[in-house]
């Protein structure tokens, strides 16, 4: 199951839907099972994340959390939460000239690799990344989307 929330105070138009077709494009593309959150925010709960448990005092588009546990009631693994910034994923997609949709959607797959384990710090670790990622980006009918280089 992809449990998807909202920050309160944050004013998106984002259809949950599509962020959890892009989650459950990787989760098949990967042959995985699991669930998983997903949370529209803003850059300030972002930032604080990314100082606090990366030691990045800057905001950034997307931080994921992987837990890898198992839900004692219903003994399905629990992958992890992604976060996404959405006034961030609002600029890149303008930047980049695409549909805030598609950019959120981005933003999703990278994250949810990353749950799975995926990482991009070495050239090797990043090629497996970038592949995966264009494989399932082209799945959902997105190949002509590609992540910026800073996010983590």
């Amino acid at each position: 199951m992809i449990y998807i929330e909202t920050n309160p105070s944050l004013q998106t138009e984002l259809a949950p839907e599509a962020l959890e077709r892009a989650a459950l494009a990787v989760l098949t593309h990967q042959a995985a099972d699991g669930d998983l959150s997903i949370v529209l925010t803003d850059d300030a709960q972002l930032h604080g994340l990314n100082r606090d448990y990366l030691g990045i005092d800057a905001p950034t588009d997307v931080l994921s959390f992987p837990a890898s546990e198992t839900d004692p009631e219903t003994d399905r693994r629990y992958l992890g939460d992604i976060l996404i910034s959405v006034p961030r994923a609002e600029e890149q997609a303008q930047a980049a000239g695409h549909p805030l949709e598609a950019e959120a959607q981005l933003l999703t797959v990278h994250g949810t690799l990353h749950l799975l384990g995926y990482d991009h710090a070495g050239a090797a670790d990043k090629a497996l990344m970038w592949k995966a990622q264009a494989e399932v980006l082209e799945r959902l009918g997105l190949s002509e989307i590609e992540i910026k280089e800073d996010t983590p």
